[in-house]
């Protein structure tokens, strides 16, 4: 039954996948429009024009708050799978997100902060009840009434975003390079696979680039992971996605992108002025890092509700109306620890950080095959984390083409951190400039060699090595679980195959 007693058809496989993706394509199509703030007053009117031709949300403006110039506003974001012909013919949305976004530029992120469906909230008018409960009680209308209540802070704008907009919108932009952590594959056709409700994926671990429909199915998978990793992942995506995409080429499709937003959301954004503000608000914001604010819940004991504490609830509100560039990794699920990994996890070898223990030999042969076929030197660290293990897949070697097609060698270690969804990795290729090594925090010499570090705040992300035929980089886990001591030991134990 669902939450109103209307009965449920069965879900479609992947029907329930769509979590948090929808903030993919509101900050793409923002961070656009905040390019065409820059070109001026004359741009607006046309930007307007452009939006007004999309579906209006209808019966929000009474419980939405004004906000003055140049001051910060939030967002509320429903992510539903809404296909353009259920648009056309008026058909409600048959799942729903809920996420809130935070655009301040007096701040150090824009900050985002998604809320689980089954949050344990009062409904105005209906009593206790499922927090996504209120948008199939009323609306829009209703679910920012809710919200309002809860948090005690203004709801600016909404926005119902439709994942078609977010293929469309990665492909005009020339898809994105990402650093992919692990394989990720599952098959929903026997004998190859079982039927699940899952979405199908097959993506090859490594830094690759991701298109359309490869780039949703990426940061919405859900299958083996948990809340706190996938919200790891969707951050990653959309800061790589904001390093790579320039001003000059937001503008250049600045048009595109729009009629992209507006064909696959519905919004009550229509006025110029209230146009103009956001989309110099976007811009301004676009300068800062996305941080994902964790909204720490639990399952009730009957196992119908997500609840929260007061302490947790207060922490999250003020984490979101204060958005600090970082504060550290993503909390982990705390089931995913079990007696054998803490007793491993206590392992670690004399001279190295703790947790990591040396393992010359069995990385060496992991990557033994790998080395024969790269057609440049191979790396491997000869320490790593003690918890963890070497992945089941033996390294990828693949090619990599950049965006003028020119073709490099490449290939991929993944190992197993020890927890549930994380995994580090050292990647190695030919192509000196790929994207992710634009911008070091700063570079350090270790042992007599110079690396280059990437930090999110105050904790290391990524460290890079440069060769004269080739790079090479140690990749913190998604929840980003390495210390920086363990990340520079791992980087400082790299060796060549055969050395």
């Amino acid at each position: 039954m669902s939450v109103d007693g209307a009965p449920q058809k069965p879900p479609r496989p992947g029907r329930r996948l769509i979590k948090r993706f929808a903030l993919g394509a509101f900050m793409i199509a923002a961070l656009s429009a905040g390019a065409t703030a820059t070109a001026g007053l004359l741009e607006v009117k046309d930007v307007a024009t452009i939006i007004s031709k999309g579906d209006k949300i209808e019966g929000i403006d009474n419980v939405l708050d004004s906000v003055e110039g140049g001051g910060p506003q939030t967002i509320l974001l429903v992510g539903s799978d809404r296909r353009f012909a259920d648009i056309k013919s008026k058909a409600p949305a048959r799942s729903d997100t809920l996420m809130l976004v935070r655009l301040d530029p007096s701040k150090e992120a824009t900050a985002v902060m998604s809320l689980p469906r089954d949050l344990k909230v009062q409904i105005p008018g209906y009593g206790t009840n499922k927090i996504n409960a209120a948008y199939a009680f009323g609306g829009a209308k209703l679910t920012v009434e809710t919200i309002k209540q809860l948090f005690h802070f203004p709801i600016n704008h909404v926005v119902n975003v439709n994942f078609g907009g977010f293929q469309r919108a990665v492909n005009r932009l020339g898809c994105v390079y990402v650093d992919v952590d692990r394989k990720y594959f599952n098959d929903n056709n026997p004998p190859n696979g079982s039927a699940t409700n899952y979405a199908a994926i097959d993506i090859d671990a490594g830094y690759q680039k991701l298109c359309g429909s490869d780039s949703l199915d990426y940061v919405r998978y859900r299958h083996f992971d948990d809340d706190f990793v996938r919200a790891a992942r969707q951050q990653g995506f959309l800061r790589q996605a904001k390093d790579q995409f320039g001003l000059g080429k937001l503008f250049g499709s600045r048009k595109e992108l729009l009629r992209i937003f507006s064909a696959y959301t519905q919004t009550d954004i229509r006025s110029s002025a209230a146009i103009l503000k956001l989309l110099k608000l976007a811009f301004d914001a676009s300068r800062h890092p996305i941080r994902t604010v964790h909204f720490d819940a639990g399952i009730t004991p009957d196992l119908e509700y997500a609840e929260i504490s007061e302490a947790n609830f207060a922490k999250a509100r003020d984490e979101f109306l204060n958005a600090r560039a970082s504060a550290g990794p993503p909390p982990t699920s705390k089931k995913k620890t079990t007696k054998a990994t803490k007793k491993k996890a206590k392992k670690t070898s004399p001279g190295l950080a703790p947790g990591l223990i040396r393992d010359k030999l069995n990385a060496e042969d992991f990557v033994a095959d790998a080395s024969t076929r790269t057609g440049f030197p191979v790396y491997y660290p000869s320490a790593r984390l003690a918890k963890g293990s070497y992945a089941k897949e033996h390294p990828r070697v693949y090619d990599i083409f950049d965006r003028s097609h020119h073709k490099y060698r490449a290939y991929r270690m993944v190992v197993y951190a020890g927890d549930i969804g994380q995994y580090y990795g050292i990647q190695g290729m030919t192509w000196s400039a790929p994207p992710i090594l634009d911008n070091p925090s700063e570079t350090r010499k270790i042992g007599g060699r110079t690396f280059e570090l990437y930090f999110d705040g105050q904790r290391l992300r990524l460290i890079a090595l440069r060769t004269p035929k080739a790079v090479y980089w140690v990749a913190n886990t998604l929840s980003q679980d390495l210390t920086n001591k363990q990340m520079l030991g791992i980087a400082s134990s790299l060796r060549k195959v055969g050395s």
